[in-house]
């Protein structure tokens, strides 16, 4: 049995002129970064392995998280499809059991439904926890089932 976390990157800032890449978190974004990763550790779940964006809100939505963790960042992961995304988990060590991967909307969305359904939205914050039966190397679409989802919206 494997574990996926889809975690989309906080609330971030909108500032005029700056690049997309380097929007930063804003105050509410830190907190819902840290409550994200206080929930996920009082899941019991403990990330092997954590696939992030390089732009700034992700990595430091999966620096605030995790803050113990070893973070590979991956450029493909920023402005990518759900099936790029698909393609980099499937990528992972045959050893790891459980994977983050924190990255954008709408792909990590997509990713998501299209592994294991549902009817949900994916506010900035917010994390889908799946699991799979299949060796990452194998995952495919409809293979996992959704087991716990949070938004930092909804548990205000």
């Amino acid at each position: 049995m494997r574990t996926l976390i889809v975690l989309r990157h906080a609330k971030a800032a909108h500032v005029p002129g700056l690049a997309d890449r380097e929007r930063p978190l804003t105050g509410r974004g830190e907190r819902d970064a840290k409550r994200a990763g206080d929930e996920i550790r009082a899941a019991g779940l403990s990330p092997d392995t954590i696939l992030c964006s390089p732009a700034l809100r992700t990595k430091r939505t999966a620096e605030i998280a995790f803050p113990e963790a070893e973070i590979s960042y991956e450029r493909d992961i920023y402005e990518a499809y759900p099936d790029e995304l698909l393609e980099l988990v499937r990528r992972a060590d045959p050893e790891m059991s459980t994977v983050v991967l924190c990255g954008h909307n709408p792909g990590v969305h997509e990713l998501a439904l299209g592994l294991a359904g549902g009817d949900y939205v994916f506010r900035p914050g917010a994390f889908a926890v799946i699991q799979v039966d299949s060796s990452w190397e194998e995952l495919g679409p409809g293979e996992g089932r959704l087991i716990n989802r949070w938004d930092p919206k909804e548990a205000q």
